[in-house]
C-alpha cells in the first residue's frame, strides 16, 4: 500500500507543477469521470477525456494538464475499485445463499486464473474483479499505474490529434469491451454449471 501511495504522490507532485489554462471545472470533470470509470462505472472517463482533449486541440485547455489529471484519476479509481473488491466483493460472492457452491467454484477458478495471468487480466477486467480475486497490491498497483497512463495517453492524444471522429471509435470500443466481458462471464458460468451438474449426477 505504501508503494501505491508513493506512486500517487509522485503523480500529484508532477500535476501541481503544471499550470493549466481554461476553466478549472473542466479539469475537475475529467478527474472525477476518470475515477468513476476506473472504479467500475463504464463510459464517463473516456467521454470526458476525449471531450477535454478535443477542446485542448482548439487551444481552450492544456493537453498536458488534461493527460496528467486523467492519469491521476484513473490510477486512484483503479485503486478504489480494487479495495472495494477486496473488502466487499469477495464477501458478497462467498456469502451463503442461492448457488453458493457455484459461486465458490467460480471464485476458485478466478483465483487460479489471476494467480497465473493476473498482470494481463488487469488490462481487460474492471478493477474490482482483481480485488475479488485477492490480487496482491504489490502486483496490482504497478500494473494499474502503468495501464492508467497508457489509457490516458492513448485516448487523450488520439482525440487531440484526430478530433471529433474519435467518438465513433470510443462507441465501438466500449460496445466490444462489454460484449467480450459478458461473453467471458457467460462462458465461465456455463462451464461451472456443467461441471457442477456432472458431479451431482456422476
Amino acid at each position: 500500500m505504501r508503494r501505491a501511495s508513493y506512486g500517487l504522490a509522485v503523480i500529484a507532485a508532477l500535476h501541481f507543477h503544471i499550470h493549466p489554462k481554461g476553466p478549472g471545472i473542466d479539469y475537475v470533470g475529467v478527474l472525477v469521470a476518470s475515477i468513476a470509470s476506473w472504479a467500475g462505472l463504464p463510459g464517463p472517463g473516456e467521454a470526458a477525456l476525449v471531450a477535454a482533449s478535443i477542446s485542448a486541440s482548439q487551444h481552450h485547455l492544456d493537453i498536458t494538464a488534461i493527460l496528467a489529471v486523467a492519469w491521476i484519476g484513473a490510477t486512484a479509481g483503479g485503486m478504489a475499485g480494487w479495495i472495494v473488491g477486496v473488502r466487499a466483493g469477495r464477501g458478497v460472492m462467498t456469502a451463503p445463499g442461492p448457488l453458493h457452491r457455484l459461486r465458490l467454484s467460480i471464485i476458485e477458478k478466478g483465483d487460479r486464473f489471476y494467480e497465473r495471468y493476473g498482470l494481463i487480466a488487469v488490462l481487460f477486467t474492471p478493477s474490482w474483479v482483481a480485488g475479488i480475486h485477492n490480487m496482491r497490491i504489490s502486483r496490482y498497483a504497478p500494473v494499474n499505474l502503468a495501464s492508467a497512463l497508457i489509457w490516458a495517453l492513448a485516448w487523450g492524444l488520439l482525440a487531440y490529434f484526430v478530433g471529433p471522429s474519435i467518438t465513433d471509435v470510443i462507441s465501438d470500443a466500449g460496445t466490444a469491451r462489454w460484449f467480450l466481458l459478458a461473453g467471458a462471464v457467460v462462458a465461465v458460468t456455463a462451464i461451472a454449471v456443467l461441471r457442477h451438474s456432472r458431479r451431482r449426477h456422476g
